[in-house]
């Protein structure tokens, strides 16, 4: 694979994971982030989530929930997401703090839409001193299993039309009407640089 990949979602958990561990089974050189405050999981009830740190190890998560209440998190599917998330690396990474990770050439927001375009102020606040362009996609996917895993195979379309070109520069206008056409999806997208 020629290109190097960012997913990216709100808590680092479940659609920018599910995109991750898809395109890391690929062979894409890929990684994921959250662009969140704090690390959220559903609680017992939507008054009472679980909040951890980014950074915070997935099988702490994984361990802590298992002893607070299995039945609940194997019934909402927090515990085989975290299973999943402990396979593909160690703990949730923050978007905003990832300038120590290097560039990347692609990054997909795979997150229902913020604002258009995008949430690509963080790289225009940057230092731009490495001159390289990104290509920064929203792709819409709401955030449930079913959805992410379907986004999850969107976004692993999306990086084979792309790695599939030696200049995605040139092409990307039509890789990403193409998509649009083929998947019924509208995507937004914008170019940034390091």
């Amino acid at each position: 694979m020629k290109f190097r990949y960012a997913m990216v979602c709100s808590s680092n958990q479940n659609r920018s994971m599910e995109a991750h561990a898809l395109l890391k089974r690929q062979g894409f050189d890929v990684s994921s982030y959250g662009t969140g405050s704090h690390v959220k999981l559903p609680g017992p009830s939507l008054r009472e989530p679980n909040v951890y740190e980014f950074g915070t190890p997935y099988k702490q998560m994984l361990d802590e929930l298992r002893r607070k209440d299995p039945e609940l998190y194997k019934r909402n599917g927090i515990l085989p997401m975290l299973k999943r998330n402990v396979a593909v690396k160690l703990a949730p990474q923050r978007w905003q703090d990832n300038a120590a990770d290097g560039s990347f050439d692609v990054t997909l927001y795979v997150l229902l839409c913020l604002t258009p375009v995008l949430q690509c102020t963080d790289l225009h606040n940057r230092d731009q001193v490495l001159k390289k362009c990104v290509l920064i996609i929203n792709l819409e996917v709401k955030d449930n299993h079913e959805e992410a895993a379907a986004g999850a195979r969107l976004a692993s379309d999306l990086c084979q039309e792309i790695d599939a070109t030696e200049s995605w520069e040139d092409s990307i206008d039509d890789i990403l009407n193409g998509f649009e056409k083929q998947h019924r999806r509208k995507l937004l997208y914008s170019i940034s640089y390091y």
